[in-house]
This record gives structure tokens, C-alpha cells and sequence, in this order.
């Protein structure tokens, strides 16, 4: 959580409240503005504002050979883990900042959060959004209750216009970072973690940009147990904590912004707390294709009809990729922390998936243009019992000899194996048939 300018020292009051030593040595040297005994205020704070959101054993663990518990955070009413951070820095703020009001500028998890809690608090509330924001996330921000103002055609462009009104008028401008408040609200999620799954061997959360989570969970769980692995999982495209770290400071990528597939995990690395916290915490971070994520998404929709989107399945997919094999037979909870996915999205990325699992294929065939012919292909892909989703017949534009029709069948199959023997039937009856290559 960040105070931009003259507005900073409106916070002073709630860091006070944050013991600046700790009673374990180890904490204490890896961040100073946060300890344990912080983040179980938070939690205690925060318990009747937010789900404590369950963690349950997944029908995935036998197919990737690990006992797997799913931290649903998904579930807290705006869809998104940030609730808890933000619930507790807005009720960390001075009684006369509550009643002057506070002020965002993006569409993002963070500013839906604060939406909706500020509104809950009756702390006035206002979100600046770009003209090219999605007319879904404006009209669900305005149901949480904030004035919403459209300005600008950019980000950067609703920020100065956020910072200009919160000067004038009073407001504070939040923007998400990593203050000791921040950091402490969503380490509860570590806490309840460690709760709810006994004799726990590992937990992975998202990471990218925004470690928050995964620097404000670490602290709780090395301090309940140093022996719990804690892993972070970021995008191959955008590996900006992995780069920060190596770098030892926050770096900035400016074409890792603002990524309407990876949202909030592909944001610039934004903190130095979380940044340390990080580095001395967290036992290990790796990077996932883009290909594993569309593959975790679908897996958890289908296994526990869970609508993530990429920041939620990111976890997941470390153990589809293969990333993580220590983990084979261990008690492994991993965080899904987002399920905001837009419908048009959430449309492209099942079609993708299922394609790259190779349950989606395409294959032309030419045939002789005569009666019967193609219920003849109909009844062989019938035996093979493969769903025909489209097919199309193309006969001005073939090149082949004349009087002939390209057949061209889009099929659902239940899995590779199924896939591979639809491949071989077709091709011992139509040894020209052409199959398209994902």
C-alpha cells in the first residue's frame, strides 16, 4: 500500500502501532516493519470483514502424485485474496482520513477491494478508470458502492487526474504497495494455512510483481514453522521477481505492465519489504509458460469447478509443468488467490486450453464429391466415439482433381490417448488426411 505525497504522513499513526523490534532475532533481520505478532493483530481484526476461506483436499493430488490442499481464496466476496490487506490498512486509517475519504486510480483486484470495503465502512470512496477499462469491471465497482469516474485513455492518465482530486479535496490516494499494515493483512493467509492442514510439507502462492502475499504469508509460516517450504510461482514472460532478486532490488520492466492475461502477477516488482522479506523467506521461485497456466486453469475448472483466472491457477501450474518434483508424496497447500476472469476471456482461454491439452483437433480430408461419402467419415469418427464441434465443406477452392470436396472437422476427444487413436483410424481409411498442428 502506497501514500503518494503530502498524504504519507496520514499512515504515521497506524505504523506506530507496529513494533519496530522483535522478540526473534531471525524476523527481525529480515524486515523491520513486520513481525508475527502483526499479522496476528491483522488476522484478529480483520475476522469478521473477510472469509476465512477453506483449504481442502483436491481431487488433483492422485494425478500429479502429491496430497494437494486448495487455499480457495477465490471466494472472498470481490473475488480476490488483496480484500484482507486492504481491509486492514482501511481500518488502520485516522478517524478523520475515514471520514474524508479515500481515493484509487485502476481496475485492478486492489482498488475492486477497496471498493467494497471502504463502502462497507462507510469511508467514502472514489475509483478513477480509463475510458478503455471493461464496462463489466465499472459496473461491478459501482455495485460495491464507490463513485466511479471514467478519465483519460490510459492508466497513467487516471493516476494524475486521482492525484489532482486527492490533493484538492482531501482525499487519500491509495496505491497498492508494501507498508508494514499491507503486508500484515495478507499474511493471514499463512496463518490459516498453517490451521487448517496439519503436518503441512510445502505451500505455493502466486508471485510475479506483486509478492505481497507470498512475503506477508512467508513471515507467518517461518515463524510457526521454518521447516514448511514456501514457493513462488511466476509467468516465464515476465520474471520480475526472479530479476529483482538477482539484482537485489526492485527492478523495472515497463512491458510487463498492465498484461490483461496475467493481471496483477505481471506488475512491476513494487517494494523493497516484500522484496527482503522475500529473499530471506522464500526457499524457492520458479517460472511457468503461459501454456501450463491455461492448462491449471482448466484443470481446476474441471476437477473443482473453480473459474480462476491466470494469478489464481499460476500455483497449480509449477505442478503441471513438472517445476517442482521434490514435492512427489509430500502435503502440499497451494494458494488460488484471484477468480476475476472476464467471460469473453474466460471463453478464449477453455478453447486454448483444451486445444494445447490435445483434446481439441482439426483434420481435412479431400473426398469425392458423391452421395454418402461423408456420412461414411460421420460413422468412422462415431466408432471412435469423438464429438464432431464443427465441420465445414470447401469445394470452389480445393486444388485437387475436379468433382471433390475438402472436408475439414474440428473434433472433441476425451484425452491424448483418445487422440491419437482417432489419428491412427483415420488415417489406415484416408491416408491423405491432413491434421493441423497445435
Amino acid at each position: 500500500m502506497k501514500i503518494v505525497s503530502r498524504n504519507e504522513e496520514l499512515l504515521r499513526d497506524a505504523l506506530s502501532r507496529i513494533p519496530q523490534s522483535s522478540s526473534r532475532t531471525s524476523l527481525s533481520s529480515y524486515n523491520k516493519l513486520i513481525r508475527f505478532e502483526d499479522i496476528s493483530a491483522a488476522a484478529f481484526k480483520i475476522q469478521c470483514g473477510v472469509q476465512k476461506t477453506p483449504c481442502m483436499y483436491s481431487r488433483l493430488s492422485k494425478q500429479y502424485g502429491i496430497d494437494i490442499y486448495l487455499k480457495k481464496e477465490f471466494l472472498q466476496y470481490t473475488g480476490s485474496v488483496k480484500e484482507r490487506g486492504v481491509l486492514y490498512l482501511l481500518t488502520s486509517l485516522p478517524q478523520d482520513q475515514q471520514r474524508k475519504g479515500v481515493i484509487v486510480a485502476s481496475d485492478s483486484n486492489f482498488s475492486m477491494a477497496v471498493a467494497y470495503h471502504a463502502s462497507e465502512l462507510r469511508i467514502p470512496v472514489f475509483v478513477i478508470m480509463s475510458t478503455s477499462t471493461s464496462p463489466a469491471r465499472v459496473k461491478m465497482c459501482r455495485e460495491y458502492g464507490a463513485m466511479v469516474i471514467s478519465y483519460g485513455t490510459t492508466a497513467k492518465d487516471s493516476q494524475t487526474h486521482a492525484r489532482r482530486l486527492a490533493q484538492e479535496n482531501g482525499y487519500l490516494y491509495l496505491e497498492e504497495e508494501d507498508s508494514a499494515v499491507y503486508l500484515s493483512g495478507l499474511g493471514t493467509v499463512g496463518l490459516e494455512v498453517y490451521e487448517q492442514v496439519p503436518k503441512l510439507d510445502a505451500v505455493i502462492f502466486p508471485a510475479g510483481g506483486h509478492c505481497g502475499l507470498l512475503a506477508g504469508s512467508a513471515a507467518a509460516l517461518k515463524h510457526l514453522n521454518p521447516h514448511i517450504s514456501v514457493i513462488g510461482v511466476e509467468s516465464e514472460s515476465f520474471p520480475v521477481l526472479q530479476q529483482s532478486l538477482k539484482a537485489g532490488h526492485p527492478i523495472e520492466d515497463q512491458a510487463c505492465s498492465n498484461h490483461h492475461f496475467y493481471g496483477d502477477v505481471s506488475g512491476l516488482c513494487f517494494g523493497n519489504n516484500s522484496l527482503q522479506l522475500t529473499g530471506k523467506l522464500v526457499d524457492k521461485v520458479v517460472a511457468v509458460r503461459e501454456e501450463d497456466v491455461l492448462i491449471s486453469m482448466l484443470r481446476l475448472l474441471e476437477y473443482e469447478r473453480a473459474t480462476v483466472d491466470a494469478e489464481g491457477a499460476i500455483g497449480l501450474a509449477a505442478l503441471v509443468a513438472g517445476k517442482l518434483p521434490e514435492l512427489k508424496g509430500k502435503r502440499v497447500a497451494i494458494v488460488i488467490c484471484s477468480g476475476n476472469l472476464e467471460l469473453h476471456l474466460l471463453q478464449q482461454c477453455v478453447a486454448r486450453a483444451l486445444t494445447l491439452d490435445t483434446r481439441v483437433c482439426r483434420f481435412s480430408i479431400v473426398l469425392s464429391d458423391c452421395p454418402g461419402d461423408i456420412s461414411k467419415l460421420l460413422e468412422v469418427l462415431a466408432r471412435e466415439e469423438a464429438r464432431v464441434l464443427d465441420i465445414q465443406q470447401e469445394r470452389t477452392f480445393v486444388t485437387s482433381e475436379l468433382f471433390t470436396v475438402e472436408v475439414t472437422c474440428t473434433m472433441e476427444t476425451r484425452d491424448k490417448i483418445h487422440t491419437a487413436q482417432l489419428r491412427n483410424a483415420l488415417l489406415e481409411r484416408y491416408p491423405t488426411a491432413a491434421w493441423t498442428e497445435r
